[in-house]
């Protein structure tokens, strides 16, 4: 059975994606070694589970149809910059959620049903949008420089309708995500 690599998020809406890119081109300004995430890649990851087969995606699908039911589409602010797993050690460059509770709620309610099919359970979970991946050391001063020059960005506001359940193709030239399945709130 033919397994592939997915994962639940939450896509940024268009309207706040230039803003990011002008974020990410004043990192850019560091000259370190990073990767930033392409436009059309930038996510919230709610969950994410692996390889998994078509039998897996069925039941997922059915818990979380199920499990979001009760919840309705809400406004969530992206502000804030900060880093995983710190500053002195920089490999993720990420974007915050402000007052994230009803994201929060939603995450921690999939993940307890995630946890009986085997998956685990989130310890520490964060709602943060990766922007950037960080490959190396050059030039650690002037990045660690740009995120504390960011850390109290504002980008903007967009309202969460839907979670999608996405396959993840790892390439050379960076991954390709495909949308499986849309869940509407």
């Amino acid at each position: 059975m033919e397994k592939i690599r997915s994962f639940l998020a939450i896509d940024v809406d268009n309207t706040l994606k230039d803003k990011i890119i002008e974020v990410q081109k004043v990192i850019e300004g560091a000259d370190a070694q990073v990767k930033f995430v392409e436009p059309e890649n930038l996510h919230f990851t709610l969950k994410f589970f692996g390889q998994i087969n078509n039998k897996m995606i069925e039941e997922l699908s059915r818990i979380i149809e199920e499990k979001i039911g009760s919840y309705k589409p809400f406004k969530l602010k992206i502000e804030g910059m900060g880093v995983f797993p710190n500053k002195n050690y920089m490999r993720v460059i990420w974007l915050g959620a402000e007052n994230p509770k009803e994201f929060s709620k939603i995450q921690k309610t999939l993940d307890d049903e995630f946890k009986k099919l085997g998956f685990k359970k989130e310890k520490n979970y964060i709602p943060h949008l990766t922007i950037a991946r960080v490959k190396g050391g050059k030039n650690k001063d002037k990045l660690l420089e740009k995120i504390e020059e960011l850390e109290d960005i504002q980008i903007g506001e967009m309202q969460i309708k839907e979670l999608k359940l996405k396959k993840s193709e790892l390439r050379p030239e960076g991954p390709k995500y495909t949308t499986i399945k849309t869940f509407k709130l």
